[in-house]
């Protein structure tokens, strides 16, 4: 693929995704609104921009990964964003994790300029971002994600790019519904846990049986080892989650969907950033599910 690549927001996940690009012989234009990434970034081949609308002057492809769905708007719509330059037959895609009915929004805005916009949410984390090994759920026009598709199996797992449908905003609410799930599972973990503990029953051994069982999960193995372990250096923040969970009560509010499970997920979550663990890992609601249970824990 000739075609110059933008790519704006170079965060946790961002900037490995972006050195990924630059491995395997893109350009790649860069901004974030903290220059050390992106002087990093250029130290590795990368062309620094000054601004959304600079990145979008120079390539055909734009991607975003921002924090939140505000930022996703200032990027694409706002002073000097994607909009003001963006060029006929550009793609945007949106790795963000926002709302979907933002992310609507803002692909009409795209296509009135003559562009196409796929949101394409990810998940894996930072170890998945580092490791170029994430979950790619993508939303919008198959075309368009034919064209982009090279550039997605640099930064992901090509067998898990998965076109969720069509629409603009499916890719999103998959990103929702992979969040909902996680957060059942994490909750779960952490009250059989705090069981464990509590009965005197060694939970290292209680994550072993179940590892070998039905209720085997992702979160069990790699989350059970992190509360096992007191270890909740961040691989997704906490306050990151908390907005995630944010978007999913709003997406089920919006459609009339009942998620009674997520809403008690999201209070522990809020309990964890009222406490201070905001930029803990968000397998640290463990924390506070041991902490009702009057369970002494670490929670660094």
């Amino acid at each position: 693929m000739s075609e110059n690549v933008g790519f704006i927001g170079l965060g946790v996940m961002g900037r490995p995704m972006a050195k990924h690009l630059l491995a395997k012989g893109h350009s790649v234009v860069v901004f974030n609104r903290s220059t050390p990434a992106v002087t990093e970034l250029v130290a590795a081949g990368a062309i620094a921009a000054s601004s959304p609308a600079d990145v979008a002057s120079q390539a055909s492809i734009i991607i975003t990964m921002v924090p939140d769905t505000p930022d996703v708007e200032a990027v694409i719509a706002g002073p000097a964003g994607i909009l003001e330059t963006m060029a006929t037959g550009a793609v945007v895609i949106d790795m963000s994790s926002i709302s979907p009915v933002a992310t609507r929004r803002l692909a009409a805005l795209v296509a009135a300029r003559g562009g196409t916009m796929l949101d394409a949410p990810v998940s894996g984390g930072e170890v998945g971002a580092i490791n170029a090994t994430l979950s790619i759920m993508v939303g919008g026009d198959s075309d368009a994600l034919a064209r982009v598709r090279p550039l997605l199996e640099c930064m992901g797992n090509p067998e898990r790019i998965v076109h969720v449908g069509p629409e603009p905003g499916a890719g999103q609410t998959c990103k929702i519904c992979n969040q909902i799930a996680i957060g059942g599972a994490l909750a779960g973990v952490s009250e059989a846990f705090a069981l464990a503990r509590k009965a005197g029953v060694d939970p290292a051994r209680v994550r072993e049986a179940l590892l070998g069982g039905f209720a085997a999960s992702r979160v069990l193995e790699v989350h059970g080892e992190r509360m096992l372990k007191h270890n909740y250096v961040p691989g997704f923040r906490a306050r990151l989650y908390q907005k995630d969970l944010r978007l999913a009560n709003e997406a089920a509010a919006a459609i009339g969907v009942a998620i009674p499970a997520t809403a008690v997920v999201s209070q522990l979550l809020n309990a964890l950033v009222a406490a201070g663990g905001a930029d803990l890992d968000y397998s640290a609601l463990s924390t506070v599910l041991f902490d009702l249970a009057g369970l002494d824990t670490p929670k660094d």
